[in-house]
């Protein structure tokens, strides 16, 4: 059987509201993807914090931001100064950091973290789950509580960034490559940028 694979984003949600995601899916562990798992604006899902939030309620808190986060230690990772996502994905960090979500999801209800409300603007996406949908069922819970599968995403992400879906000449997946890349090199980590970037 498939396993399942949750993703939720943090967003502005107070303590409360997000432990009531998670129990409402009823989520038994959290990988957190972030690679800096820290936020003034939200100090409420600061890593510590987090852990012993979750522990509370029953749900384990695993930290994978080095090895599946977007902003890389590998030097290898950039091209003048930009987080490259095909880069990333393949470092052995990344390939390890892979393994692990699939032994987790071999013993618990997992939900992998990060920051951004929307999956579509998240490394969570474009970069983990593209490496995961093969082997897994994905489900993405939204900031409302309700859930979008990963099938739904991509067409949602082949509207968004105005590729046809219908081209006859090129395969879903050919077009789906497309699409993960424009998004990746728009959501990208860059270094020494004064805009906020994703996590």
């Amino acid at each position: 059987m498939t396993p399942e694979l949750f993703t939720i984003g943090h967003s502005t949600h107070s303590s409360e509201q997000f432990l009531e995601l998670l129990r409402c899916h009823c989520i038994q562990a959290v990988a957190d993807v972030r690679s800096s798992p820290y936020s003034a604006r939200v100090p409420q899902f600061s890593r510590e914090l987090l852990k012993r939030s979750l522990r509370k309620q029953g749900i384990r808190y695993v930290f994978l931001g080095e090895e599946l986060g977007a902003r890389r230690s590998e030097p290898e990772c950039y091209v003048e100064g930009v987080a490259r996502y095909d880069r990333i994905a393949k470092t052995s960090a990344f390939r390890n950091g892979l393994q692990r979500v699939m032994k987790g999801l071999a013993r618990f209800r997992l939900a992998l973290l990060c920051a951004e409300r929307d999956p579509l603007e998240c490394h969570r996406t474009i970069l983990v789950c593209r490496h995961l949908e093969a082997s897994t069922q994905i489900r993405h819970i939204l900031h409302d509580g309700s859930l979008e599968t990963h099938s739904d995403s991509e067409s949602r992400l082949l509207l968004e960034e105005r590729i046809p879906a219908d081209d006859f000449f090129a395969s879903r997946e050919a077009l789906l490559a497309r699409a993960y890349d424009q998004r990746g090199s728009k959501i990208a980590y860059h270094e020494c940028s004064e805009e906020p970037q994703p996590a």
